[in-house]
């Protein structure tokens, strides 16, 4: 891998050495070293969890890091095009994160700039390293990728992390449920390349009966900031709420997932219970990072 933009450039095979490799570094079986390389982190969109993980990751791998978070401080503000300002920090730096409001934007920078680029989400389109970090909580918490009952709720629509896990499992033989507002459903493309992968999916309204049947439950907000309509958003901000009732009969392997931030679509109560995931999610963002840079940057 030169550069990591998409989870579609990423085959089982990438997937599972990632995996291999974060397990490593967890265990601290390999110790890669990014002594004397600097990374730049351009966050032209807000970000909390992949900013300060990625940040953590780069100094635990011994490297130093420069950062943008959003861009009212940069020459952007002035009106220069975002392939100047990415042509200027790449000389600074040895590879680039890059988080951008609009969908190819990490794309454009990979093909224009010759040091490495992490795509850390862009637009509604992809965000590949949350992926790899979700695939590594669902490997650790089921001891498997493969023929695993998912359901997906929430805004699948705009949500970026849920079409780049959505691709990431269909080497893995998965079977989805997707439940969301009618308008936020998974979009046709994502359908469509499940389906020519013989991908099962359901697309439901009400998630209480297959809860059950379940592994995995990944939940998502409702993504207000996507909403050109306040009102539009105040009709489905909470069409999904996840309580403790409603785990009362899931399997014991079964946990839930949730990238985070939320807001009120999984109650406080929830986190206490044994199947909550999520924070651990978050935390395991760190090491799959550090495992994604140290391919990308060949460290091992």
């Amino acid at each position: 891998m030169n550069h990591l933009v998409s989870m579609r450039q990423v085959g089982k095979d990438d997937i599972l050495d990632l995996i291999d490799l974060a397990e490593k570094i967890e265990t601290g079986k390999v110790h890669p070293d990014l002594s004397g390389r600097l990374g730049a982190l351009l966050f032209f969109e807000p970000s909390t969890r992949t900013f300060f993980s990625f940040d953590t990751a780069i100094k635990r791998l011994k490297g130093r890091s420069l950062a943008m978070s959003g861009s009212g401080t940069t020459s952007v503000k002035k009106g220069e095009t975002l392939a100047d300002t990415l042509m200027t920090i790449s000389q600074y730096a040895d590879f680039i994160v890059m988080r951008h409001k609009i969908e190819g934007a990490a794309q454009f920078a990979s093909e224009i700039l010759d040091i490495p680029v992490i795509n850390a989400g862009d637009g509604t389109n992809q965000h590949p390293t949350q992926a790899m970090l979700d695939l590594y909580s669902i490997y650790k918490t089921q001891g498997t990728l493969e023929n695993l009952k998912i359901a997906m709720i929430g805004d699948l629509r705009l949500g970026r992390t849920v079409h780049s896990l959505a691709q990431a499992l269909t080497d893995f033989n998965p079977t989805f449920y997707f439940a969301s507002p009618r308008h936020l459903q998974m979009p046709k493309h994502i359908k469509d390349e499940l389906q020519n992968k013989h991908i099962k999916f359901e697309e439901i309204e009400d998630i209480k009966p297959v809860i059950p049947e379940l592994d995995i439950m990944y939940v998502t907000r409702i993504q207000k900031e996507r909403f050109a309509v306040l009102e539009d958003y105040e009709k489905v901000k909470n069409a999904y709420i996840i309580d403790n009732q409603m785990l009362e009969d899931v399997k014991g392997n079964f946990k839930l997932l949730h990238p985070l931030p939320r807001v009120n679509e999984i109650k406080p109560e929830v986190d206490s219970n044994p199947h909550a995931y999520y924070f651990q999610q978050a935390k395991n963002g760190v090491v799959m990072r550090q495992a994604i840079i140290s391919k990308i940057m060949k460290l091992v």
